[in-house]
């Protein structure tokens, strides 16, 4: 039986660069902080060893990994963590040689207290071993394993927590798109109303609706943030923010002081096909950028491509439909999610187990869904969006340069948005009936492409653009 994976799930408000190599191993020490409270050995101990393995050491560096992992185990909460606190928590961890374990007691800390290996794990790519001594003494030992979007798992437990769905629990127990479908075509009703009644199970239609809001004016502020931050971002590559030049040229009057006054100001613009284009690539590029500096956005399904859900849906916001409000908002967000949450049951959403058509492709899936809804479309003209927008991210690998969520990563959310509003109009266009390929299909070939892909081009920084492109050329 198929597990229940809810929209809270799959869109996570949580701190840049990368869900599974950031938020995962964030989550994993809170994780392991809580096991040894449970296990009454947290005031025991009096050193920690961190051993990274596979994906999470190869690109840790260029993903900020050893930089959660601390401030997971300093007690700090990615969704909640003013931005502006984080350089300070590492300077004075790095200059003590200490750190304030869960906020509660201090203990040493060293530059070697966190350990890379090149070693994989056999359970999964992105593996991390917690480790806790007293007097010398190894009295914890705890494996994780980040499997992207902020998804974290043991290898004996990793279902322990998950609800298994079924008719006593959900009125509507989902494993592929087929089911969802029928679904849908028995009960006449849309998507979102569907994944809406399954939430509704766990929880109350109030509390969806505030955590709706909070995802969406993450994603909105976020925009508003790149939009209105210009100079470089940090890690190396001296890459020039791209979103707050963009931005001036297109909106031309920057009087503006709030979210609210910036999309009437957006929706007086011209909106020509051109102009189109660039709103579209500079609402994208602005969350990655942000994503890039270490801020925060939201997994959508994942940090590397939390771009691509919020440019399309800001698209219909101010070019598609200037009545819309947050009923809109909120399918959108709805059927992202359920689209999401299929590719993660039958395939992968993590870059180092199928390259970044597991990121990338199932965000552009998911966006051309949710959009193809908002413009009236059936449900099965929602799932053949999503289909049509994954079958031409097939292949597409993951190889970042010096392992940093920017190149090739940032341009790719602006590619995958504008391909994710293609794909809605050509389904919108299209009798599903006539169509070759269904949803599931596409899912089943974009695993097997997963597994048939070189490690390579997993989120390893080892092939492709990564080893190809010098530093000189950036």
């Amino acid at each position: 039986m198929s597990q229940f994976i809810s929209v809270f799930d799959m869109l996570k408000i949580g701190v840049g660069p990368s869900s599974s190599h950031t938020l995962g191993p964030w989550r994993a020490a809170e994780k392991w902080i809580q096991k040894l409270k449970e296990n009454e050995k947290f005031h025991l101990i009096d050193a920690i060893q961190v051993d990274l393995y596979g994906s999470l050491s190869l690109t840790g560096k260029g993903h900020a990994t050893d930089l959660a992992i601390q401030l997971g185990l300093s007690g700090a909460d990615p969704e909640y963590l003013p931005i502006e606190d984080i350089p300070d928590i590492i300077e004075k961890i790095k200059s003590t040689a200490h750190i304030f374990l869960n906020n509660e007691k201090s203990i040493p800390f060293y530059s070697t207290s966190i350990a890379f290996n090149r070693e994989f794990l056999p359970f999964h790519a992105n593996g991390i071993r917690f480790r806790g001594f007293l007097n010398e003494e190894e009295i914890s030992t705890q494996t994780y394993y980040s499997i992207g979007g902020g998804f974290i798992v043991q290898e004996d437990d990793h279902l322990e927590k998950e609800i298994e769905i079924n008719k006593k629990n959900f009125p509507y127990p989902i494993n592929r798109a087929i089911q969802l479908e029928e679904y849908c075509e028995r009960d006449n009703i849309a998507i979102s109303e569907l994944v809406f009644l399954n939430e509704l199970e766990l929880n109350s239609a109030e509390f969806i609706d505030t955590e709706l809001h909070r995802i969406w004016d993450t994603m909105l502020t976020c925009m508003f943030t790149g939009c209105h931050t210009e100079g470089r971002l940090p890690g190396g590559l001296n890459v020039k923010r791209r979103a707050f030049d963009t931005h001036q040229k297109l909106i031309k009057d920057t009087s503006y002081t709030n979210t609210k006054e910036w999309i009437a100001a957006i929706r007086s613009t011209e909106v020509k096909f051109r102009e189109i284009l660039k709103w579209v690539s500079c609402f994208a590029l602005s969350v990655n950028e942000v994503n890039a500096a270490l801020g925060r956005v939201v997994t959508a399904p994942t940090n590397g491509s939390a771009g691509v859900i919020p440019a399309v849906l800001m698209y219909y916001l101010v070019i598609e439909n200037h009545e819309a409000d947050f009923n809109h908002i909120k399918k959108f967000l709805l059927t992202a999610g359920e689209i999401g949450s299929i590719f993660k049951k039958n395939a992968t959403i993590s870059a180092a187990m199928g390259g970044c058509q597991a990121e990338i492709g199932v965000s552009s899936a998911m966006a051309a869904a949710a959009l193809t809804e908002l413009l009236g479309g059936t449900p099965a003209q929602v799932l053949s969006a999503a289909e049509i927008a994954m079958e031409h991210h097939l292949g597409l690998t993951c190889d970042p340069i010096r392992g940093l969520v920017q190149v090739p990563c940032i341009e790719r959310n602006s590619m995958g948005a504008i391909k994710a509003i293609h794909a809605a109009e050509i389904a919108l266009e299209t009798d599903p009936k006539e169509c070759l390929v269904h949803l599931d299909n596409v899912i089943d070939t974009m695993w097997e492409t997963a597994k048939d892909m070189h490690k390579n081009y997993k989120e390893t920084s080892e092939g492709g653009l990564a080893v190809n492109v010098g530093l000189a050329d950036c």
